[in-house]
C-alpha cells in the first residue's frame, strides 16, 4: 500500500530534507489511509523548513501556495506537496484563517489539524507521531476533533460537515462532544461555500454508510440548514461508486423542486443532464421501457433508474435481460447509423424544409428502431411515400 509511487516520491523528498538537516514527515489523510489499509492517493508532506528554504533543497520547484507554507517539490517519482509546520491566526469567516504564522515545532502543527485521526504523522523510518490519541480514534472507528471541538468548528465550519463525511466514508462513530459540537453550531455552515458543500456530498455519496451518513447529517442538524430534504429512511440500502448517483437519488427524493434545490449545490451542466436524464427515465419505466428508451437514454442512466426502482420498490415491469444485452439488440445504436439524412428526404420529396422533416425523421426513426423497417435506404425511400410524399 505504501510502496507507490506517490509514497516513493514522498520517502525521497522526506530523505532529501533530512540530509539537509531538517524535520520532514507524511502528514494526514494519507497517514489515516495507511493505517487503515486503503489506498491513498494524496501524500503530503510537512516539515520544519521554511518555504524558501525548501526550495533551496531542490532543484525543481512551483510557488502553489507558498502564503500559506506550500509548495510543490517535484522529484523523479512525481510531484508532492510540501507545506512548512504553521499555526493559524484568527478565523474571522468560518472558512479560513486571515494569516499563518510558521513554527518549528511538529506538535504546534498537528494541534491545528481537524480530526484527531487527521493528526498522526510518520516518519521516514515508518514510526508514527501521535500527539492526541488518533491511533486509539482509528482503532475505536472514532471520529474526535482535535482539541476543543467548538473551536476546530468555529475556525472552518465545513469540518462539521466533513465529521459526518467521513462517518459515512469509512462507517466510524461521531464521538459525542464533537457531535454535540456540530449540534451547537450547525447553522454556521451557511457561511460555507456551496461548492466545498458539494465536494463533501460527492464523496459521501460513495461512502461504505450512506445511510448512516444521512442520519448523522439529520441528527447534528446540519441538513436543517442544506438546500433539499435528505429524508434519511429512503437512503437505507443505498449503495453506489459514482458520485453521480448519489446526486441523481438526492435529486429524485426532491419531487418536482429538484430543479433548484440540486442546481443550488452548483452541478456541472453535464452533471445536472445526467440527473435529469435518469429521473426522466426512472418516470418512463412506471409505464415500462420501450426499444425507444433503451435508444435514448445511455446504459449507465437505465441502470441508476433501475437501480432506483428497486430502492423504492417501486411497482414497475423490470426487464428479465440486461439493459446492455436489449440495447445490444438495437437495429441501430446512435442516429449517425441510419443510412439516409434530411437531406435525402429533400431530395426524394421535392419539398422545402419545415416540421414535417423533423416529425418525418422522428416516425422513420421510431419505425426503425421497433423493427417496424429495415435500416434500407430503399425500403426507407418506399415507407416515406406511403407516409409523407
Amino acid at each position: 500500500m505504501q510502496n507507490n509511487k506517490e509514497w516513493q516520491a514522498a520517502y525521497s523528498v522526506i530523505e532529501q530534507l533530512e540530509q539537509a538537516g531538517y524535520e520532514a514527515v507524511i502528514v494526514g489523510g494519507a497517514v489515516r489511509d495507511a493505517l487503515l489499509n486503503r489506498p491513498a492517493h494524496d501524500v503530503d508532506v510537512a516539515t520544519n523548513a521554511l518555504p524558501e528554504e525548501v526550495k533551496s533543497v531542490f532543484p525543481r520547484t512551483v510557488d502553489i501556495g507558498i502564503q500559506h507554507g506550500t509548495v510543490l517539490v517535484i522529484v523523479p517519482a512525481g510531484p508532492i506537496e510540501v507545506t512548512t509546520y504553521r499555526t493559524d491566526g484568527e478565523y474571522t469567516d468560518h472558512r479560513r484563517p486571515e494569516k499563518v504564522q510558521f513554527v518549528r515545532s511538529l506538535q504546534e502543527d498537528l494541534q491545528r489539524r481537524d480530526f484527531t485521526m487527521n493528526a498522526i504523522a510518520m516518519r521516514l523510518d515508518g514510526s508514527y507521531v501521535d500527539y492526541y490519541g488518533g491511533y486509539q480514534d482509528i482503532e475505536k472507528r472514532m471520529i474526535r476533533a482535535v482539541g476543543d471541538a467548538q473551536q476546530r468548528f468555529s475556525e472552518d465550519a465545513l469540518r462539521m460537515l466533513r465529521a459526518v463525511r467521513f462517518s459515512a466514508q469509512l462507517d466510524f462513530a461521531i464521538a459525542a462532544d464533537t457531535m454535540s459540537a456540530i449540534q451547537t453550531r450547525a447553522s454556521d455552515i451557511a457561511f460555507i461555500a456551496r461548492e466545498r458543500i458539494k465536494a463533501e456530498l460527492d464523496k459521501l455519496w460513495v461512502g461504505q454508510a450512506v445511510f448512516g451518513g444521512i442520519r448523522k447529517l439529520e441528527e447534528s442538524g446540519l441538513a436543517a440548514y442544506l438546500p433539499g430534504d435528505f429524508q434519511a429512511e429512503y437512503w437505507r440500502g443505498f449503495h453506489t461508486e459514482d458520485k453521480l448517483l448519489g446526486w441523481a437519488y438526492f435529486a429524485l427524493l426532491q419531487g418536482t423542486d429538484w430543479r433548484e434545490i440540486v442546481r443550488d449545490y452548483r452541478l456541472s451542466n453535464k452533471e445536472m443532464a445526467f440527473v435529469k436524464s435518469v429521473l426522466s427515465a426512472y418516470e418512463a419505466l412506471k409505464e415500462g421501457w420501450t426499444n425507444t428508451h433503451y435508444f435514448m437514454y445511455t446504459a449507465q442512466e437505465l441502470e441508476a433508474a433501475q437501480y432506483f426502482a428497486r430502492l423504492r420498490q417501486l411497482d414497475a415491469a423490470l426487464p428479465q435481460l440486461s439493459i446492455r444485452e436489449l440495447q445490444a439488440m438495437l437495429p441501430i445504436q446512435q442516429k449517425q447509423d441510419l443510412v439516409v439524412n434530411g437531406a435525402d428526404l429533400l431530395k426524394w420529396s421535392g419539398k422545402k424544409g419545415g416540421p414535417w422533416l423533423k416529425d418525418a425523421l422522428e416516425d422513420m426513426l421510431t419505425a426503425i428502431i421497433h423493427h417496424e423497417l429495415q435500416n434500407d435506404r430503399q425500403q426507407i425511400k418506399n415507407w416515406l411515400e406511403q407516409h409523407y410524399f
